[in-house]
C-alpha cells in the first residue's frame, strides 16, 4: 500500500500503559525548581502542560539557569518564566526511537537522510569480524543486552570451561541460604549452550562466541558470549575504516564507493551466508515419491555425495547444478493395475517407471553443506512400532529417574532446613500421623520417610512461623518443578507417538542448509549511519591507493560531492572524532542532542596531534606525487549491506516460457529474461537499428517457429532464415475474435 515505507518504532523511554495508550515520563517541575519526581504523561494530558526541554540548563539546586526558558506547549514553542514550567524532558533522545539514538551527531543530518541511516541499519550484514564503533552515542550496549542475543552471568562466579558451542560457569551460591534451599533450579554449575550458524529469515548466519577465558572470574550482570553482531557485549553492525574525500579517476562519481583491497585480503567486510532448500515427497495418484540416492540416468559422480536417503552429506562442496536432494517419483500415464502393483511389491519399487525428480543447487551457488533435516510421517510398520515402544520405554525410565532425584532433593532440603527443630505433629495428606509432636528432628528425618512428597505442609511443623512459611515455599517450588518435569516428559511422548508434523499429502521432508563466505565485491551495497551509501565500484591493489604522509594507504575513497547538497554533515563530525579516537587509542560515547561541539572534536584532534580540521596531505600511490589540496581524511564507521550482487545478478539463455504469450518468464526466481521495454525501443529506433529491433521482437522473444530455425541455422553455419509473426501478434487476434470481431490476415 501506499504506507509501505513507513515502520513505527516505539521512542526511547516510551511505554504503553494498562489502557493501550502511549505515555512517555517528564520530570515535574514545582515553582520554577526541575524535581527528580518522574510522571508519565498520554498524549492527551501533555496538550495542557507547558514543558521544557531536556537541555535547558540547571544549577545544581534545580533552579532553571536563565529568566526566559524554550517550551513546548501543544505545537507551539513559547519562550515562557521559569514558574509557568510544569515538566522537562528527562533526556533529550527521548524524542527519537533506538535505530536513530544509534546515530551520533543526528543533530547535524538532514531529516531525510537520518530516515535513510536508521532504516539502513536493520540492513546490516553481521559481519564475521564485527567491530564496536570507535564514534558511537553510548546505547550501543544497551539494545545489545536488550536484543537478547547476548549471554550475561546471573550472578557472581567463575568460568569452568570455554570450548567453540559451550560455556560451563560455576555461580557463588550460599548452599545454606534460605534462598538456595527454597530454589530447585540448580543454579550452582551451568552450561550455555551457544547458537552456532543458525540461519537467518535473511539468509545471514546468527553466531555467538564465548568472550570470557577458562579460570576468569566475573560478576553479575558481565557479558559471558558475544552474539552475530555484537562486540564484546556493544552492538557492532560493521567496522571502522580509514576514509578520504576526494575524486580518484572517475571511479567514485554518482556515490560509487573505491576500496582497497587490504579490506577484501583481511575478511573485514566478509560475512557468513546460511541457504535453506527444501522438498517435499508427496504421495501422487500413479503411487509415492521416493528419495533415493539411485537416480535413473545419472552418473555415479554427480551421487557420490548422497546417502541412502538420498540426502547430500555434511560437509559436502555444493556447486550449480549439483544434486542436493535425489528424488524420484513415479511417471507411469495411468494408474497402476493390481498385477503392477503384486509385481512392484516382490520385486521393489525399481520395477516401476520413474523419473529423476531431485533438488539440484541453483545458478550461481557455491558453498559447504552444514546440516541436513529429514522430517517423516509416523510410519505403522512392525519395526517401527518396536523402536517405538522402546524409546517410550526409555522415556519412562528417565521420567521416574528425574523424580525420584528431584524428592530426594526435597528430603534433603527439609533436613537441612529443619535440623535440632521439634516437631509440632506432621501428617500426609491422609491425615494420618508420620512425625508425633514434640519428635526431636535430625540430619536425616525427612530422608528415612518413604512419601515425603505426600506430606501435608499446609499445617504447622514447627512452632517458628518463618521457619514455616520457609516449608510451605519450599513445597510450592517442589510443584513447580515436579510439573516442568512433567510437561517436558508428555511433550517428548507425543514426539514420539505422534511423529513430526506435515502438512496432508506430505510423506516426507527433506532440508539442507548451504553456507557460504561472501568477501565484499564490486556491486555490493555499502553505507555509513548518516544515509551515506554507496555501490563498490573498483577494488584496487593497496600500492595504488592515496597514502598518508606515514606511509598508511586508506581503506575507502568516498565523494566529496556526496555530503554538501545531502547536508547530512554528521559524518564529517565523526570521520573527525574517529581519527583522533584511533590515534589515542579511546572510543567516544557522543549522545544524540548532547553531543560534542565541534571545538570538542578539535580539542582531540589537537591531543592526537593531527590536523584540527581532519585534514592531510596525501601521497598518490601511483605516482607517488601529492596530490594538489589537502584532504579530508578521518575513520567512518561503515556497514555492508544485504542488498548484495552475487543475489542480483542474473543471465539466461534458454529457460521457461509463458504458455501464452510464449515470451520468456520475468524475473531472476523464474529464471526469466530481461524485459526490453517501451524506452529501450526508443532508443534502438533512435539510431535505425531495424534488424536488431526486429530480432528482439521476434527470434529473441515469441517468434515460436524462428526460434528453433534460428538455432538450427547457427548450428549448421548458415545464413538466418527470415522472422515469422510474434505469438504475441496472435494473442492479439485471439483477442480481437473473442469480442467478437472477425479478424483475418490477408
Amino acid at each position: 500500500g501506499p504506507n509501505i515505507g513507513l515502520i513505527s518504532s516505539l521512542c526511547i523511554h516510551a511505554r504503553i500503559n494498562e489502557f493501550g495508550f502511549i505515555e512517555t515520563p517528564y520530570r515535574r517541575v514545582k515553582n520554577g525548581k526541575v524535581s527528580e519526581e518522574i510522571e508519565f504523561l498520554t498524549a492527551e494530558k501533555e496538550d495542557e502542560v507547558v514543558i521544557a526541554q531536556a537541555n535547558a540548563p540547571i544549577d545544581e539546586r534545580g533552579r532553571f539557569g536563565e529568566d526566559r526558558v524554550k517550551a513546548r506547549l501543544q505545537s507551539d514553542y513559547p519562550m515562557v518564566e521559569p514558574e509557568k514550567v510544569q515538566f522537562m524532558d528527562v533526556a533529550p533522545n527521548q524524542i527519537v526511537s533506538a535505530a536513530a539514538a544509534l546515530i551520533p551527531f543526528l543533530e547535524h543530518d538532514d531529516a531525510n537522510r537520518a530516515l535513510m541511516g536508521s532504516n539502513m541499519q536493520r540492513q546490516a550484514v553481521p559481519l564475521l569480524r564485527p567491530e564496536a564503533p570507535i564514534v558511537g552515542t553510548g546505547l550501543e550496549e544497551k539494545i545489545a543486552r536488550d536484543s537478547r542475543t547476548v549471554i550475561v552471568a546471573e550472578r557472581n562466579g567463575s568460568v569452568e570451561s570455554v570450548t567453540g558451542d559451550s560455556i560451563v560457569v560455576e555461580y557463588d551460591i550460599d548452599e545454606n541460604s534460605v534462598e538456595a534451599i527454597m530454589s530447585f533450579d540448580d543454579k550452582r554449575r551451568v552450561e550455555y549452550r551457544l547458537t552456532k550458524f543458525l540461519r537467518t529469515n535473511q539468509d545471514t548466519a546468527i553466531n555467538q562466541k564465548p568472550v570470557v577465558r577458562e579460570g576468569q572470574r566475573f560478576k553479575k550482570g558481565d557479558i559471558l558470549v558475544d552474539g552475530c553482531a555484537t562486540d564484546k557485549g556493544e552492538l557492532a553492525l560493521g567496522r571502522n575504516v580509514l576514509v578520504a574525500f576526494m575524486p580518484w579517476r572517475g571511479y567514485n562519481f554518482e556515490d560509487a564507493i573505491i576500496v582497497s583491497e587490504r579490506i577484501v585480503a583481511e575478511d573485514v567486510f566478509t560475512s557468513v551466508h546460511v541457504e535453506e532448500f527444501e522438498l517435499q515427497v508427496r504421495d501422487t495418484k500413479r503411487g509415492e515419491e521416493e528419495l533415493t540416492r539411485e537416480i535413473p540416468n545419472v552418473s555415479e559422480e554427480a551421487t557420490k555425495d548422497l546417502d541412502e536417503n538420498g540426502i547430500i552429506r555434511m560437509g559436502a562442496e555444493v556447486n550449480e547444478g549439483d544434486i542436493l536432494i535425489g528424488k524420484i517419483t513415479p511417471k507411469g500415464e495411468t494408474d497402476p493395475t493390481p498385477e503392477e502393483k503384486l509385481l512392484k511389491a516382490i520385486f521393489g519399487e525399481k520395477a516401476g517407471d520413474v523419473k529423476d525428480a531431485s533438488l539440484k543447487a541453483p545458478p550461481g551457488m557455491k558453498g559447504i553443506v552444514i546440516s541436513t533435516k529429514l522430517f517423516s510421517r509416523k510410519k505403522k510398520d512392525t519395526e517401527s512400532k518396536k523402536e517405538d515402544k522402546r524409546r517410550l520405554e526409555s522415556l519412562e525410565r528417565s521420567r521416574k529417574r528425574d523424580i525420584q532425584e528431584l524428592t530426594e532433593k526435597l528430603a534433603r532440603k527439609l533436613d537441612q532446613f529443619l535440623a535440632e527443630e521439634k516437631s509440632a505433629g506432621i501428617r500426609d495428606t491422609d491425615g494420618n500421623v508420620v512425625l508425633r509432636a514434640g519428635t526431636s528432628l535430625k540430619a536425616d528425618t525427612f530422608q528415612s520417610l518413604e512419601n515425603v512428597d505426600k506430606l501435608d505442609y499446609n499445617q504447622d511443623w514447627v512452632d517458628d512461623k518463618r521457619k514455616q512459611n520457609v516449608v510451605i515455599k519450599i513445597y510450592e517450588n517442589y510443584r513447580q518443578k515436579l510439573s516442568e518435569i512433567e510437561e517436558l516428559y508428555r511433550h517428548e511422548k507425543n514426539k514420539v507417538q505422534l511423529g513430526d508434523e506435515l502438512a496432508p499429502g506430505i510423506v516426507q521432508l527433506a532440508k539442507v542448509y548451504v553456507a557460504k563466505k561472501r568477501k565484499l565485491q564490486v556491486g555490493d551495497k555499502m553505507a555509513g549511519r548518516h544515509g551515506n551509501k554507496g555501490v563498490v565500484s573498483t577494488i584496487v591493489p593497496v600500492e595504488d591507493m592515496p597514502f598518508l604522509p606515514n606511509g598508511r594507504p586508506v581503506d575507502l575513497i568516498l565523494n566529496p560531492l556526496g555530503v554538501p547538497s545531502r547536508m547530512n554533515i554528521g559524518q564529517l563530525f565523526e570521520l573527525a572524532l574517529g581519527w583522533a579516537g584511533e590515534q589515542l587509542g579511546v572510543t567516544f560515547s557522543s549522545p544524540i542532542f548532547d553531543g560534542a561541539s565541534w571545538e570538542e572534536v578539535q580539542e582531540y584532534l589537537n591531543k592526537a596531534g593531527v590536523n584540527p580540521n581532519s585534514k592531510s596531505a596525501l601521497i598518490d600511490g601511483r605516482t607517488g606525487d601529492k596530490f594538489d589540496q589537502e584532504v579530508t581524511v578521518g575513520y567512518l564507521y561503515m556497514m555492508k549491506l544485504s542488498h548484495m550482487v552475487d543475489d542480483k545478478i542474473h543471465a539466461r539463455s534458454i529457460g521457461p516460457y509463458s504458455l501464452i504469450t510464449q515470451q520468456p518468464l520475468g524475473g531472476k526466481a523464474q529464471f526469466g529474461g530481461q524485459r526490453f521495454g517501451e524506452m529501450e525501443v526508443w532508443a534502438l529506433e533512435g539510431y535505425g537499428a531495424s534488424h536488431v529491433l526486429q530480432e528482439i521482437l521476434t527470434a529473441k522473444s515469441d517468434d515460436v517457429l524462428g526460434r528453433a530455425k534460428i538455432y538450427e541455422a547457427i548450428v549448421k553455419g548458415e545464413n538466418l532464415p527470415e522472422p515469422n509473426v510474434p505469438e504475441s501478434f496472435n494473442v492479439l487476434m485471439r483477442e480481437l475474435q473473442g469480442l467478437g470481431l472477425e479478424v483475418k490476415i490477408e
